[in-house]
């Protein structure tokens, strides 16, 4: 009963995968996005805004769908990258990696933004006052002040990704081996005779991940916030 299969296996090994590079990619542009949110004033701020968090709304099957239509080899931009660079993201684990990043998205954007808020411009004020530019002064204060909500945003994303299924399935399909994540080999447990053993261990394995990250989120949320009140009293 709870013995994995080799697909199973390379199921669970590929959104492990999945989840890691969907993070890894999508946490700089999560930290840029929030900074432009929390610290500048622009027209068009709540547009932009909105098309951020819009995949937090939209059904996934849409935004695979649109994937699709823009990154697929027929799409514009998909077919300028796999002609100029040879990349190809349609039906390949790359693809899911966008997939799962893009759905994951706002999720690393609202706490890091949130997070970024709470920071007190006027310690920015001090640090240039103490001859740090801009940048360092974002790298050196701002930054390590903001961690607890960076921290939060990345396990979010994880744990989104590694469940990510509609836009999934939809941009990249259910191809073994190569595509098919923990909630795809779910779903295709679940299309056969006598595959629901299969499907309640996959399921099993996704809930207990799922908890062990959120629980490490707050408690890695609280230790960082713990350590930057310390660096905040120390300077």
């Amino acid at each position: 009963m709870w013995s994995l299969s080799a697909t199973e296996i390379e199921a669970l090994r590929l959104s492990v995968h999945v989840a890691a590079w969907s993070t890894a990619a999508g946490l700089p542009l999560a930290v840029a996005a929030a900074h432009l949110l929390a610290r500048r004033g622009f027209w068009g701020k709540e547009i932009v805004n909105a098309l951020l968090h819009m995949p937090l709304v939209l059904p996934p099957v849409v935004t695979g769908y649109l994937l699709l239509l823009l990154l697929g080899r027929r799409g514009p931009v998909g077919a300028w990258l796999e002609q100029t660079f040879g990349l190809v993201f349609a039906f390949r684990w790359t693809g899911a990696v966008v997939a799962a990043a893009v759905v994951a998205f706002p999720l690393m954007v609202r706490p890091i933004r949130l997070s970024l808020e709470a920071v007190d411009p006027r310690l920015e004020s001090a640090a240039a006052t103490l001859g740090a530019n801009r940048l360092w002064s974002w790298l050196t204060v701002t930054l390590p002040l903001s961690l607890p909500g960076i921290v939060v945003g990345a396990i979010l994303g994880f744990t989104r990704s590694l469940g990510e299924f509609g836009a999934t399935v939809t941009f990249v399909s259910n191809i073994p081996g190569e595509t098919q994540t923990l909630s795809l080999a779910v779903y295709s447990a679940l299309q056969v005779p006598g595959g629901e053993p299969g499907a309640m261990r996959l399921t099993v394995i996704i809930v207990l991940v799922t908890i062990v990250a959120l629980v490490a989120s707050e408690m890695l949320g609280r230790y960082v916030a713990r350590k930057t009140r310390g660096y905040t009293a120390d300077a």
